[in-house]
Formats: C-alpha cells, sequence, structure tokens
C-alpha cells in the first residue's frame, strides 16, 4: 500500500466509497450520494491549505482517502480531518497509513492542531481517532442532517 496525493483520477473511486459508507447508514454525517464530478468539485475547490491523499495498492486500487481542510468554526491555526475506508478494508493498516501522511502535510500546512467531527454513534470513528492520539474536548447535540435525522456529535483534537 501507498499514500499519494488525491488528483481527479481518484475522484471515482473516492465518490464509491463514500457511497457505499452512505449506503451502509450510521458513520457518515453525509446523508446523500455523490459522484465522480462532486469529488473533483471537492477537490478543485479546496483551498491552498488543505491536504487530500488517497491509500492504493500497487495495483492503483484505492482503500481509503483522507483531507484535511480549514473550517469556518475552527480557529486558523486548526484543521478539520474526514477518513474514509473502503469498507472491508478496515483494519489493515489504511487508516494508519492516511494519518501518517495527513500528520505531516498539517504540520507542513502551519497547523497546530487536528480537528476530528465524529458521530457520537459512529463507534469506529471513534475508536480510529482515539488510536491514533486524537483525545474529546467537546460535543455537539442534536446536530440535524441533511435527511432530518438528528446526531450528536464528538469533537477530538490531535495536538500537532
Amino acid at each position: 500500500m501507498k499514500v499519494v496525493v488525491a488528483n481527479p483520477l481518484h475522484a471515482a473511486d473516492m465518490a464509491s466509497i463514500l457511497n457505499d459508507i452512505i449506503a451502509a447508514g450510521g458513520t457518515t454525517a453525509l446523508t446523500k450520494p455523490v459522484t465522480s464530478a462532486d469529488m473533483k468539485q471537492r477537490l478543485s475547490d479546496a483551498p491552498a491549505n488543505a491536504a487530500w491523499h488517497v491509500a492504493e495498492r500497487d495495483d492503483g486500487f484505492v482503500l481509503g482517502f483522507q483531507w484535511i481542510e480549514p473550517a469556518d468554526y475552527l480557529p486558523a491555526e486548526a484543521a478539520d480531518i474526514a477518513t474514509f475506508a473502503r469498507i472491508g478494508h478496515t483494519g489493515h493498516g489504511v487508516g494508519s497509513s492516511l494519518f501518517k501522511t495527513t500528520r505531516h502535510a498539517a504540520t507542513t500546512l502551519g497547523y497546530r492542531w487536528i480537528n476530528a467531527n465524529i458521530r457520537a454513534d459512529n463507534t469506529s470513528g471513534l475508536a480510529y481517532y482515539q488510536s491514533r492520539g486524537f483525545e474529546d474536548y467537546g460535543r455537539q447535540t442534536n446536530v440535524r442532517l441533511s435527511n432530518g435525522q438528528t446526531v450528536d456529535k464528538v469533537l477530538k483534537r490531535f495536538d500537532l
């Protein structure tokens, strides 16, 4: 497995991974399917102080992806993180490999900490970020998702 900078050629794989996770339900705040064009647009619109990476096998098969970007609700010294691993390929080092690269990118971009905003019912996501060294620092209650569902979210912080 290798981790590389995400580019528009990865968009279809990233959309496929996301759509499978959305369809399974319960782990992402995203509720509507995305297209390859949506992912290309997200990459194109990413600010200069963002970093997007994919983990792929040597044959180019994408196993997961992760990004950090600034967020309006965070101070400029912090980046928000999102991580998605292909269903059936979790627990194989995908997240660890991605975070090693993302952590380096965050430091290079001048961030001082990384924020993870995780659904409180996403036990695998909570465990993933906890195992990377993220610590709880807040909670959002009754967050309304685009499908009308309300969830709580746990805020975790990783100091660089």
